[in-house]
């Protein structure tokens, strides 16, 4: 597909300017526009980046896409993961789920992760960007940066070798591994390859294979996988390499299949996009460098086991995009881009390790149970929270240990309200804006900026106990307070005040 993006778009006017149309450079870019801040894209490649690369979404990821606005997008562009299917011999062997639903894991709408191909969730929020006047350019590339105590200037050269600089109040690098934008900041990224196996990615047709299961070959060389990705004629491949030399091209795809499958090399009738890596697991020393930040693969390198890299970029964007719209705005002191790294970075680490092992574990079909159930108790990201960051404020008395404390992911639970009732916490919290919930009490004072809803009732109640809760835009429980006075002191040293939206 073209992108309908202009090569030469004129030098816009910019607050924010995010470097890398990826899912984290996207997924931040919307969050900005509907918050009137104006954004500018620039990607280094002349289209958006192809292939299928980043396949699963997990449950909180989908939460995030249904408040930016491209839930039911990506709903039809998807599927739920289908069954595994074992080949040994060139006969079927048993069928298995990769991931098996935790019961434990916190309420979700979206308790399966979903399987897109990533160029598909790329077009999505492409077009919801646009939807919101955001600007993107194709064909460039960010060469060098500079900062000064009140802006950032990046030097972009087109594809036609033009170069011209590009002033903003702040730059984001959601550029990737290689990233330009954290090389240019003299930023360290620190970390190893931990022995991981070097892998070839795919997105191949093939005759002979049916559409409902998911393929996989075991074999000593490496596992070999053939994913169906919906909306396509296409599977996605995936096969572990032994060495550390491989050509990535569509004949070395071709005799990998013949090697590993059944199938002949000239079932394979489309290599339509392919790529060889060399997993390694890196976190960078720091996520911000005055008015520069990042975000992404170019803050932390996780092997793909889990599905977890693209997700835990979402993540990023979803918590640094409320955060930098304050800022720009000069709503909220330049330190609230503080916690942004505080809180992201220790998420990301943790991330590391679990990719690190779903990645050497692969998909064993000897103990497929309880790998999948393993699976669907640690790949959610539903559970990730924020309780030790200075954002978060839990001065209740009666507060339960176990309980729903400030910091955590509120729960999205049905409520009973003023109002009348609400099947989901999270149909009240949709959009840019903070969110008071008076649950059992009565509410403050209105607060220009804060939304309020008195909850009467509901297994929401029940879970959060009686106070007032203030939601911070990205869903995590910012202050948990049985005192009015409370809410106005941690929303003014935020950096919400009167008059701003």
């Amino acid at each position: 597909m073209l992108d309908p993006t202009p090569s030469s778009p004129r030098q816009p006017t910019v607050d924010v300017l995010v470097v890398g149309a990826g899912p984290t450079g996207l997924t931040l870019a919307c969050d900005l526009a509907r918050r009137g801040v104006r954004t500018h894209v620039v990607e280094a490649a002349e289209h958006l980046p192809a292939g299928s690369r980043g396949k699963s979404l997990q449950s909180r990821t989908l939460e995030v896409f249904d408040d930016l606005g491209v839930g039911d997008a990506v709903q039809a562009a998807g599927s739920l993961f289908p069954p595994m299917q074992t080949w040994r011999d060139g006969e079927r062997g048993g069928q298995w789920q990769l991931i098996e639903p935790d019961p434990d894991a916190p309420v979700s709408r979206h308790p399966r992760p979903w399987l897109v191909p990533q160029w598909r969730t790329l077009e999505i929020l492409r077009d919801r960007f646009l939807e919101l006047g955001g600007t993107l350019e194709c064909g460039a590339r960010l060469t060098s940066l500079t900062q000064s105590d009140t802006q950032v200037t990046a030097e972009v050269t087109s594809c036609d070798g033009g170069r011209r600089l590009l002033p903003a109040l702040y730059l984001v690098g959601a550029d990737g591994g290689h990233s330009t934008v954290r090389e240019a900041s003299g930023i360290a990224m620190k970390g190893e390859d931990g022995g991981l196996r070097s892998a070839v990615v795919a997105d191949v047709r093939v005759r002979g294979l049916d559409r409902e299961h998911w393929h996989i070959w075991p074999d000593p060389a490496g596992e070999l996988l053939m994913c169906p990705l919906p909306g396509t004629e296409d599977f996605q491949l995936n096969a572990k390499i032994t060495g550390e030399e491989f050509t990535a091209a569509p004949g070395t795809v071709r005799e990998l299949v013949a090697a590993r499958t059944h199938l002949p090399p000239d079932a394979v009738t489309d290599v339509g996009w392919f790529s060889f890596y060399r997993p390694r697991t890196a976190l960078a020393e720091r996520f911000r460098q005055g008015r520069v930040l990042l975000a992404g693969d170019a803050a932390h390198l996780h092997p793909p086991g889990g599905g977890q890299g693209l997700n835990i970029g979402v993540q990023d964007a979803c918590n640094l995009g409320w955060k930098l719209a304050l800022v720009a705005g000069s709503h909220a002191p330049d330190t609230l881009l503080d916690s942004y790294e505080a809180e992201r970075r220790a998420a990301a680490a943790d991330v590391l390790d679990l990719s690190t092992r779903l990645y050497r574990a692969g998909r064993r079909t000897q103990d497929a149970g309880e790998q999948a159930r393993y699976r669907g108790k640690v790949c959610h990201l539903l559970s990730v929270h924020y309780r030790d960051s200075s954002l978060s404020t839990d001065t209740r008395a009666d507060r339960s240990a176990s309980g729903v404390r400030a910091g955590d992911r509120a729960p999205d639970l049905p409520c009973v309200t003023a109002d009348g009732p609400c099947e989901r916490l999270f149909d009240l919290l949709r959009g840019p804006e903070f969110t008071l919930l008076a649950v059992d009490c009565a509410p403050p004072r209105p607060m220009p900026g804060l939304r309020t809803h008195r909850v009467t009732g509901g297994p929401l109640a029940e879970a959060l106990g009686s106070g007032l809760f203030v939601i911070r835009p990205d869903h995590h429980i910012g202050l948990a307070t049985d005192a009015p006075a409370h809410v106005e002191r941690y929303l003014t040293g935020i950096g919400l005040r009167a008059g701003q939206p």
